[in-house]
Parts: structure tokens; C-alpha cells; sequence
């Protein structure tokens, strides 16, 4: 028996899923949400938006419930009771494996597609919310108010994560406007991420956590501690983290990421991110004492609870959404001016040295030297101009012997 059920099981995890692309249309078909998806397969709505883009592959016993829900979804919707109900189809077969949610999955597919069903006019845009977390944008809205609302979204709590990370009110700030500046310069592409919020958060981290900023001036003063004790130790303890490992920490029980998706963003496999966790974790808890107290499961919502309820010595407020795009497009402005007037001077002087340089070569003079030390010139001297006439006529007379020395009758 256990023979035929890891049988049944290994079969049914090398079933093959459909494209990413296909997954979503699947999902938006039956007008379910991220959460739905992920309430009834077990898992984040994160994890689904990750396997919906194709970042990331379910695995194992996710893999086998995510394969019988899409498939209970691609099944026709007037048939849905024998999708869920007989024992040859995916949803049987993944039961029979020791699935125990593919029931539940199988339901709230069916579920779903009646609801669309008895409400077909309803738009998927009105009852899902996009990646980001950010209600979708209406069809009048444009695309500055759709970088207002992000902004005004993700700002705020994305200040408070650099912040953390390194320590710095004014660096902090800054690197969350200049990752939205940049997020307004390529508006097209970010609008179109399946998840923006983590295209900005990451711009932002990278430059907040760029070494290169030790060599500023302003970086040598340090900033005004909390004034609570308790947010103090937090700080110094985050701070006092490896950056790697303070930004998985950051990702994962400061955002809430899932271990792959927060693999996924430092650019590391799971099991590393895994062990960075891990070790984080036993470091914050060896210099935070409320942290040392709680069991290790419990450790991330206190580690979450903490971050949230930190308050920094000045206040964390990011400028006006409407003067960070402003600031962007005159900076963009300047460059392009300052690009234009760059390729004007050289191809003036382009011109100019091609008007005035000369088209051949001339090698240089060499000036003249006294030269001492040489011996007197020997042997035959100069000819004197009466000389060289005589020399002349002689080698010049067409007679040749002594008969050219005979004189002639004029």
C-alpha cells in the first residue's frame, strides 16, 4: 500500500504545468484573486504572483495542488462536480496521493467559475488587486496618477525599510526618491511589472546599501539615535547584521516575502537564503532580549511587530509624489540639454580641425650647428671662377688628345 501511494504520488508531482502566462489567464478567466488562489492551494499570494511570472516553480506537494486547481479551472464550467468528483482525474489522483487540499481546491474552483458564471459582466479589474497591492488603475486614469498612487502606496513603508537597513534618515530618503525618479524615467516598463513595488524596492536597496557611499563626507557624521531605548537596540543590532543578511532579513519579516521570492530578490538560492535567515536571526536574538524570549517560529512576527512600531529620531516623511516626478523630468531635461550642448562642441571642434589641419606632411628644419674638431679639408682645393671657366672649356671641346691644343686659324 505505501508501495502504490509514493507511486501515485511521484507520478502526479511530474505532471507538467502550464506556461506562466497561461496560469494567469486562467486565473483572471475564473475572476479570482492572488489570495484566493493562494487560500486554496496553501500557500502566499506572493508565492502565486511568483509562479505566475515565472520566477519561481512550485514544488513537491504545492506543485501537485497548483496542477489539480489549474486544472479544475481549464475544465469546462458545466461540468465542474465531475472534475471535482471522480476519482481518474487530477483531483482524485492527488487525493489518493495524501493531498488533503485538493478538495478544497477543487471546490473553490468550482466556486469560482459559477460565480462568473451568474455575474459575467462583472471586470476582472474590479475584483483584483494587482501586484504591487495597489487597487487597479481605471481606464481614465493616466500615467502620472497611476506613479502618484504607487507612490503614495509604497513610499512610506519603503522609507522606513532603508532606514533600517542603514541607519540614515537622509540616505534613506534619498534612495527611495531617486529608485522612484528612475521608476518615472522608465514609467512604461514598471507599469508593466507584474509586481512594481518590488521593481522600486529593489533600485532602492541596491543604492541604499552601496558601499560606495562610505566615502562621502556627509556619510562620516552619524545620525540622532531613537529616543527609545528599546528602538536603539533594534537599530544596532539590524545595523551590526552582515548587508546581505540584513537585507533577507528586511525581505522577509520586514516585507512578509516568502523564503523563494526573497531568494529570488538578493540573487541567491533558497537554501542560501535559508541559512543567511537563520544565522540572522541567532544574531538578533543574541543582542535583543525580547527576541531571545519567544520560540524560533514566533520570531519572525515579533522581528515584523518591531520594525513597524520603530520610530527614528526624526520623522521619516518623503516629499509630494508630484515634486519627485517633477524633480525627475528637470533632471532629465538637464542632462539632455546638457548632452545636446556636449555633442555641439565637438562637432565644432570636429569641423574646425578638419578646416585648419594641414593635408600633408612636412618634416621640420633641423637648425644648424658648429660642429669643432674636424680636420682641414686635403687634397685638391676650391677652383677659383677663373679656374672653373678654363675646366669648363676643356671638358667641353669636342677634340679630345693633344690636337685640342693646337691653335686654330681663325
Amino acid at each position: 500500500m505505501t508501495g502504490s501511494v509514493e507511486t501515485t504520488s511521484s507520478s502526479a508531482s511530474e505532471l507538467g504545468l502550464p506556461a506562466p502566462e497561461e496560469r494567469r489567464r486562467l486565473r483572471e478567466a475564473a475572476n479570482l484573486t492572488h489570495e484566493q488562489v493562494a487560500e486554496a492551494v496553501g500557500v502566499t499570494a506572493t508565492t502565486v504572483r511568483s509562479w505566475e511570472t515565472g520566477r519561481t516553480d512550485p514544488r513537491g506537494r504545492n506543485r501537485e495542488a497548483y496542477a489539480a486547481f489549474l486544472t479544475a479551472l481549464a475544465a469546462p464550467a458545466t461540468a465542474p462536480e465531475q472534475a471535482d468528483t471522480t476519482s481518474d482525474g487530477p483531483a482524485g489522483r492527488a487525493s489518493e496521493a495524501g493531498t488533503p487540499r485538493t478538495a478544497q481546491t477543487a471546490q473553490t474552483a468550482q466556486t469560482a467559475q459559477t460565480a462568473a458564471a451568474d455575474a459575467p459582466t462583472a471586470p476582472a479589474e474590479a475584483s483584483a488587486e494587482d501586484s504591487a497591492g495597489v487597487p487597479a488603475a481605471g481606464p481614465a486614469r493616466g500615467p502620472a496618477a497611476d506613479f502618484d498612487a504607487l507612490y503614495d502606496h509604497a513610499a512610506p513603508a519603503l522609507a522606513r525599510q532603508t532606514y533600517l537597513l542603514t541607519g540614515r534618515r537622509t540616505l534613506a530618503l534619498k534612495a527611495v526618491e531617486r529608485a522612484f525618479t528612475r521608476a518615472w524615467a522608465r514609467w512604461p516598463e514598471v507599469a508593466t511589472d507584474p509586481d512594481p513595488v518590488g521593481w522600486v524596492r529593489a533600485v532602492a536597496y541596491d543604492y541604499a546599501l552601496s558601499p560606495w557611499h562610505r566615502f562621502r563626507r556627509a556619510h562620516r557624521r552619524q545620525d540622532a539615535r531613537p529616543a527609545d531605548p528599546a528602538d536603539r537596540i533594534l537599530l544596532d543590532a539590524v545595523l551590526a547584521l552582515p548587508t546581505r543578511h540584513r537585507r533577507t532579513v528586511m525581505l522577509y519579516d520586514g516585507v512578509g516575502l516568502d523564503l523563494p521570492d526573497t531568494a529570488a530578490e538578493t540573487e541567491a538560492s533558497t537554501p542560501t537564503a535559508g541559512i543567511r535567515l537563520v544565522r540572522a536571526h541567532a544574531d538578533l536574538a543574541g543582542r535583543i532580549p525580547e527576541l531571545a524570549e519567544v520560540p524560533p517560529e514566533k520570531q519572525s512576527a515579533l522581528l515584523r511587530d518591531l520594525f513597524t512600531t520603530l520610530r527614528p529620531a526624526a520623522p521619516l516623511d518623503p516629499r509630494p509624489a508630484a515634486a519627485v516626478r517633477g524633480g525627475g523630468e528637470r533632471r532629465v531635461r538637464l542632462w539632455s540639454r546638457g548632452a545636446l550642448g556636449l555633442t555641439a562642441v565637438i562637432a565644432t571642434a570636429t569641423g574646425y580641425t578638419a578646416v585648419t589641419a594641414a593635408d600633408h606632411y612636412e618634416p621640420p628644419q633641423a637648425p644648424g650647428q658648429s660642429v669643432s674638431g674636424v680636420p682641414p679639408l686635403s687634397g685638391p682645393q676650391q677652383l677659383t671662377v677663373r679656374s672653373r671657366q678654363l675646366h669648363d672649356k676643356l671638358r667641353a671641346d669636342p677634340e679630345a688628345g693633344p690636337a685640342r691644343i693646337a691653335p686654330k686659324s681663325e
